[in-house]
């Protein structure tokens, strides 16, 4: 083969679009290692709430003490009494509290390690050094434990990131199948169909896995088949719905979404009073970041305090299916044009 044979070969192969959508890959490739090590390499506790159980004035002192703690880890308020503490804790309005006891010099500290065992750790070595400090020894009790089988409270994120991969694994299959771009409503709404269908079994599929098979995670397995439902569909309708507007690229622009930035921010290797700011920021509005509260607080809360993700999650179905279903009427329209 002559060069100018080969280098005739190669243009052919390379051609812009190849060459523009391996540039894509190397930013995807760049930016998963950013947003995954920029997230989880140096987590800290910062602003995370806390309760305080004490007389008045003994409260106040305490709470100034741990406001004035070095790099803010935490976020402390008075509260009312021991069982306040609790169910604010189960409610997952604070993560951790400090119960004083005035009359002896072992106080109680009350953790949820179903929220995260690297956040009630890291409660735990802050209040028990602070305590040392003053000659006090503390008792940790645990309101919301997490399972035996479910260590360091990963169970929930991972059954949520197996939900995310199938959802916009499926829309990436159906894209690759029959074209990125579905040529008329009927077809998409043939897709959206689908996707309802994958979801329905993949939910239930991993709800029981987790639950009854494994024992990873206790809670309602109805419950958490509902949730698994909503979460892979979601994703999948949002992945339908960039494949819609930006064909192929779409998968790409779905990957950055789930993936590089939601799993990262999530809360699940380390909670969200964990991560730093950026990433506690767009946690909770991600499919990952709102599958996993909502996955633990079913499995350990109760079913408490899960409004808000279910709100976000079917925020990004509805707008998945509006905007694939759009796409595809302006497609055909433009077509008859």
């Amino acid at each position: 083969m002559t060069r100018n044979s080969f280098l005739s070969e190669v243009k052919d192969a390379v051609t812009p679009r190849a060459t523009l959508l391996v540039i894509g890959v190397i930013a995807l490739q760049l930016l998963f290692i950013a947003s995954y090590v920029g997230a989880l390499h140096d987590p800290k506790p910062k602003d995370v709430p806390f309760g305080v159980v004490a007389p008045q004035v003994a409260a106040e002192q305490a709470v100034t003490r741990l406001e004035r703690l070095p790099g803010s880890p935490l976020d402390p308020r008075a509260v009312a009494d021991a069982a306040t503490a609790r169910e604010q804790i189960l409610n997952r309005d604070i993560d951790g509290a400090l119960i004083i006891d005035p009359a002896g010099t072992t106080d109680t500290l009350l953790v949820a390690t179903g929220g995260g065992t690297v956040l009630a750790t890291a409660l735990e070595t802050i209040t028990t050094t602070l305590e040392k400090a003053e000659q006090r020894t503390v008792r940790v009790v645990d309101v919301a434990p997490a399972s035996l089988q479910d260590f360091d409270g990963l169970s929930s994120f991972y059954l949520v990131v197996g939900w995310c991969v199938g959802g916009y694994l499926c829309a990436s299959i159906l894209a690759i199948s029959s074209g990125a771009r579905p040529a008329d409503p009927r077809r998409a709404a043939i897709r959206l169909a689908v996707m309802a269908l994958v979801s329905i079994v993949g939910g239930l599929g991993g709800a029981v896995i987790v639950g009854p098979i494994l024992g990873a995670l206790p809670g309602s397995v109805a419950a958490l088949w509902g949730l698994g439902a909503l979460i892979t569909f979601a994703v999948g309708a949002a992945t339908l719905a960039l494949q819609g507007v930006f064909g192929i690229v779409g998968v790409g622009l779905a990957i950055l979404i789930v993936v590089i930035a939601g799993n990262p921010s999530a809360g699940g290797a380390f909670p969200l009073p964990m991560l730093p700011p950026f990433w506690q920021a767009i946690g909770p509005a991600l499919p990952p970041g709102a599958g996993t509260w909502a996955a633990r607080s079913i499995a350990y809360f109760k079913g408490n305090d899960t409004t808000a993700s279910l709100l976000v999650l079917s925020a990004w179905a509805a707008a998945g299916i509006a905007i694939t279903m759009a796409a595809a009427t302006f497609r055909r329209r433009r077509a008859a044009g």
